[in-house]
């Protein structure tokens, strides 16, 4: 799996596949048990701790649960990164915090705790710290999951346009097939530890596999189960009633 710099490229595929564990890796907090995992020429999991924290500050990554530290408001959760890598002063500062949470919507909720705030809010604000050290690279994790419509809109555009107009390289982990595949340059479809599909958006959707065409389409029946794997249902019922 190759990301190009510059470009957004999406990986799905359905749940429990191992997309938020990619990121992981990505980021140095999980080891591969094999295979290398390079990110700006360098072997993430062979550098060392003071190295692999330099290589983070050039990553943004927003996580799936959002990831806010409950005892600090908004502004104090967006400036943390601010604070703790830099040795800007506290008025330009602000002014960062101010104009981040400008780009997500949500200057005017700065002085609320992580607790007033709804499941999407919260995933806003975590995108306004993911993007508060301008990284090279950036990283979503499900960014859309919980957004109403209209938000969901207003997320897809800054997303393409702080790639275009920052030169970022964008990876995005989503379930959200179409909204993530419009804008997308480049996509991965992953299930059972393998790709089963790759491309351009329209190269997966003329992409004629299906087990992909059933997960871009939502279709319920097909080579993906819904059971978890498990001996038949009866078999369960019988040891209960006979023991």
């Amino acid at each position: 799996m190759s990301i190009s710099h510059g470009k957004i490229t999406a990986i799905m595929g359905p749940s429990g596949t191992g997309k938020t564990t990619l990121l992981r890796l990505i980021g140095g907090q999980l080891y591969p048990n094999q295979g290398n995992i390079r990110v700006a020429g360098q072997d993430v999991h062979q550098l060392s701790r003071p190295a692999l924290y330099h290589l983070r500050k050039r990553m943004g990554m927003l996580f799936q649960s959002g990831g806010l530290f409950t005892h600090l408001n908004v502004f104090e959760n967006v400036a943390f990164p601010l604070r703790e890598h830099t040795k800007l002063s506290d008025a330009m500062i602000r002014n960062l915090v101010l104009l981040k949470l400008q780009m997500v919507g949500l200057r005017g909720a700065r002085d609320l705790m992580p607790s007033e705030l709804s499941g999407g809010m919260s995933r806003r604000v975590a995108l306004a710290r993911a993007i508060a050290l301008d990284p090279e690279l950036i990283m979503y994790d499900e960014p859309l999951a919980g957004q109403d419509p209209i938000t969901k809109g207003i997320l897809l555009d800054l997303i393409r346009t702080l790639n275009d107009a920052l030169g970022l390289t964008t990876i995005i982990v989503s379930h959200d097939v179409q909204e993530t595949l419009s804008i997308a340059d480049y996509s991965y479809v992953i299930a059972d530890g393998r790709i089963i599909g790759k491309g351009s958006t329209a190269a997966i959707h003329e992409n004629h596999s299906e087990q992909l065409r059933q997960f871009i389409q939502g279709l319920p029946d097909g080579p993906v189960p819904f059971h978890y794997p498990v001996k038949p249902l009866e078999h369960d019922l019988i040891e209960e009633s006979y023991g």
